[in-house]
C-alpha cells in the first residue's frame, strides 16, 4: 500500500465557510511518522466550533477533524511495531493539517497510534481517541485530578471506597468517563442521563444513574451512600451543569474538591464555589493528546487500549455506537449538522474513503 500523489479532503477555503471536497496531497513520511488510510472518522464540537468560530485554524483552506480510524499506509524510517495494512486509531493533531482527518489520508506520530482489535469495526473505532484523552487529562494530568493512571501501579485501585460523579453519561466523554472510573477502581460511579440510557451505562460501569431533567444536588448527595466524593467530572460543561456540579460537592460537603470541565468554566459557577461553603475550584482541561505537556499520557494510553492485549480487545472498554452517515467527505457538512443538533448515546462517524 502507497499513499497516493493526490486524494480527497474536505477543505474550509475561507473563514466561515461550508467544506468543500478538493485534492490535496501529503508530504513523505518522516522518522518516527506513519501515513494512514483512514477509513472512518468521528465527528466532535470542537469540528464545527472550528468553522464556526474560527478557532484554532489561522491558515486557508483549513483542513480539520481529530478522531479517526484507518490502516497503515507507509511506514517512516526508525518506526517498530507496525507495519503496512495495519488496523489503527488515532487522535488527529488540531491545526496540522497533514495530520487531521477530514481527509482521505493523513500522516501521524507514530508513538500516538493504537492499533484496533480485530473485536471492534473501525467505526467503533473512530470516536475513540479525542474524548478518552478528555478523559484522561481530566483524570491524571495534573491540569485535572492528578490520580494515578490505571496503567500505573496500584493506578486500578486508586478510587477504592470512594466515589465519582460524572455529568452527561450518555455522552460520548460521559461514556468514556464512566468505564476509566471503573478501571481506575471506584466504589461508587454516580451519573445523570435519560431513563433509556440507565442500562447501558450500567453496563459501562455505572453503579448509579440518576434522571437527568430531575435529580437534584441533594439526590447525587444520597446516591454516594455516604462514600466520600473524590471530584465531579461534568462532561456537558454548559452553565447549568457546572452549577450543578458545584453544587453536589457542596451538597455533600466535600472540602478541597473540584470540578473537572471540557469547556470553558462558567463565571457564575465559579462565583458560585468561591462564595459558598466548602469552597470548590472548577479545573478546566484541554486534551490535545499531541502537546509535550501530555506524552506521558497519551503515549501510555495507546497501548493500553490498542492491540489484542489492551482492554478493548479484553472487552474492558467499550466504544461509543457510531452513528454512520453516508456519502463520504461530501457529507461532512450534514454529520457535523447532526452533532451540533445533539446526538445522546451515540457517535456521528464518516467514511471518508466512500
Amino acid at each position: 500500500m502507497t499513499v497516493p500523489i493526490s486524494f480527497k479532503a474536505a477543505t474550509i477555503p475561507t473563514p466561515g465557510a461550508q467544506h468543500v471536497v478538493v485534492d490535496r496531497s501529503l508530504p513523505a513520511v518522516q522518522s518516527g511518522e506513519v501515513a494512514i488510510r483512514i477509513t472512518a472518522t468521528a465527528i466532535n464540537p470542537v469540528d464545527w466550533k472550528m468553522r464556526d468560530y474560527r478557532a484554532f485554524i489561522s491558515v486557508y483552506p483549513a483542513v480539520v477533524g481529530s478522531d479517526a480510524a484507518g490502516e497503515i499506509a507507509a511506514v517512516g524510517p526508525d518506526v517498530v511495531g507496525f507495519a503496512e495494512g495495519d488496523r489503527v486509531f488515532f487522535q488527529g493533531i488540531i491545526g496540522n493539517y497533514d495530520s487531521s482527518t477530514f481527509q482521505q489520508y493523513c500522516k501521524m506520530p507514530a508513538a500516538l497510534v493504537a492499533k484496533t482489535p480485530k473485536n471492534i469495526s473501525d467505526d467503533q473505532a473512530a470516536g475513540i481517541s479525542l474524548a478518552t484523552v478528555a478523559v484522561v487529562t481530566g483524570f491524571y494530568d495534573k491540569t485535572g485530578s492528578g490520580l494515578p493512571a490505571p496503567w500505573d501501579k496500584g493506578g486500578d485501585k486508586v478510587g477504592a471506597g470512594k466515589a465519582i460523579v460524572v455529568i452527561g453519561g450518555s455522552s460520548s466523554v460521559g461514556q468514556y468517563a464512566i468505564q476509566f472510573a471503573r478501571l481506575s477502581g471506584f466504589t461508587k460511579i454516580v451519573t445523570n442521563a435519560s431513563a433509556k440510557h440507565a442500562d447501558h451505562l450500567k453496563s459501562l460501569g455505572a453503579t448509579d444513574v440518576l434522571d437527568r431533567t430531575t435529580a437534584t444536588p441533594e439526590a447525587f448527595k444520597a446516591a454516594l451512600g455516604g462514600l466520600p466524593l473524590a471530584f465531579v467530572y461534568d462532561s456537558i460543561s454548559d452553565k447549568s451543569t457546572q452549577k450543578l456540579s458545584v453544587s453536589i460537592l457542596q451538597a455533600t460537603a466535600t472540602a478541597g474538591s473540584h470540578v473537572v470541565t471540557v469547556g470553558r468554566p462558567d463565571e457564575e459557577a465559579a462565583k458560585q464555589g468561591q462564595e459558598q461553603e466548602p469552597k470548590v475550584t472548577i479545573r478546566n482541561i484541554l486534551g490535545l493528546g499531541s502537546s509535550p505537556a501530555l506524552r506521558h499520557l497519551s503515549e501510555p494510553m495507546v497501548k493500553f487500549l490498542g492491540g489484542e492485549e489492551g482492554v478493548v480487545a479484553k472487552g474492558l472498554y467499550v466504544p461509543n455506537r457510531p452513528l454512520v452517515v453516508p456519502g463520504g467527505l461530501s457529507a461532512v457538512e450534514a454529520a457535523l449538522e447532526k452533532n451540533k443538533k445533539g446526538v445522546s448515546g451515540e457517535k456521528v462517524v464518516f467514511r471518508p474513503q466512500e
